[in-house]
């Protein structure tokens, strides 16, 4: 390479990190702005342990899920929950407010004005989420990673702590029904998995995102029943959802990728293989058909609701996800052996 090209790469390199960390300092800036919209109803965190894990959700009229949720991740380690409660009316806020190991917050904002959630998760991250192993996802997510079975969460980030490692990424791997969506009632403190155990175990889409550095999946249930005619559309399957959280980091599109850059870089691009994990997705239950059409009509999600429009043009009580290709959700080995995720070097 001739001087002058290893200049110009070198000023290109340059200028593009000054222009991400202006776009960090942005997204921070607007967390700041908007910390006022969250409103403290019950705070707990004071007598919280400065290496226990926390974890950070936002949630708008999740009664039913909430049960099953704060019993899954308590086993799994974490050691408080932060909670936006986005205006519920079912309950959960009051819920919530009961449980001993949750700080809760509540705001009758726009979700949509807010990032959809994002610029008050990202000012919870700031002010309490630093130095700490921060886990950011939504009521319907299950974080699986490798040895879950047998290894609390605090094993893992104690591993990546002992590795250099910053950040764990999980693609979001839909579950559903073997039979019709509404034949099963959920029930309050159920396993979802008991009714939604199905996956698929291919048809995924993967790029590069060349400014952020992270790789884009889609595919899956939501591709080909929803977005079957515009795959390009189908939702984002990616994401950092496990991070050692510093005041400097911010969230850019929900949990799909964050700043600075290097939080996404959690993928060997010379052939091995880093570690990951997957989050199970359980939005198929009986809940959901309300849950769409209550969230299309609200026009509160991206693009004007544009996800929600699409289930609601095609979703009905009979709909069956599962096709003959489908899988049984059985461990986390299963997950790595058909490459949806990795030990890596975690033996």
């Amino acid at each position: 390479m001739s001087g002058g090209r290893l200049v110009a790469r070198r000023w290109k390199s340059t200028w593009n990190a000054l222009r991400l960390r202006a776009v960090r300092q942005w997204y921070l800036g607007r967390a700041l702005r908007r910390r006022k919209q969250v409103q403290p109803v019950k705070l707990r965190l004071k007598s919280v342990p400065k290496d226990a894990i926390l974890c950070f959700v936002t949630q708008r009229n999740e009664r039913i899920r909430l049960p099953y949720f704060l019993d899954y991740y308590r086993r799994a380690g974490i050691g408080h929950f932060l909670f936006v409660d986005n205006d519920s009316d079912d309950g959960s806020g009051e819920y919530l407010a009961r449980q001993p190991d949750v700080s809760l917050w509540r705001t009758t904002t726009s979700y949509k004005t807010a990032r959809f959630g994002m610029d008050w998760l990202n000012w919870l991250l700031f002010r309490y989420g630093t130095g700490h192993w921060c886990l950011t996802v939504d009521p319907d997510e299950f974080l699986v990673y490798p040895h879950c079975d047998t290894r609390p969460l605090q094993a893992l980030v104690d591993w990546m702590d002992g590795s250099g490692l910053k950040s764990f990424p999980a693609m979001l791997l839909d579950v559903y029904p073997e039979g019709r969506i509404g034949d099963q009632p959920y029930r309050e403190g159920q396993n979802p998995l008991e009714i939604a155990r199905y996956f698929d175990a291919a048809n995924y889409m993967i790029h590069k995102n060349g400014r952020y550095g992270n790789l884009w999946i889609q595919g899956g249930p939501r591709a080909r029943t929803f977005f079957g005619r515009n795959p390009e559309l189908a939702p984002a399957l990616n994401k950092v959802p496990l991070v050692r959280w510093e005041r400097s980091y911010a969230y850019i599109s929900s949990t799909h990728m964050a700043l600075p850059r290097a939080l996404n870089l959690v993928y060997d691009e010379e052939g091995g293989e880093r570690i990951s994990g997957v989050l199970l997705h359980a939005k198929f239950l009986s809940t959901f058909i309300a849950k769409s059409s209550e969230e299309m009509e609200r026009g509160e999600h991206y693009a004007n609701s544009q996800e929600y429009r699409a289930y609601n043009a095609v979703l009905h009580n009979d709909m069956v996800l599962h096709t003959p290709e489908s899988l049984a959700y059985e461990d986390w080995r299963q997950l790595q052996d058909i490459g949806l995720i990795s030990q890596g070097n975690w033996a």
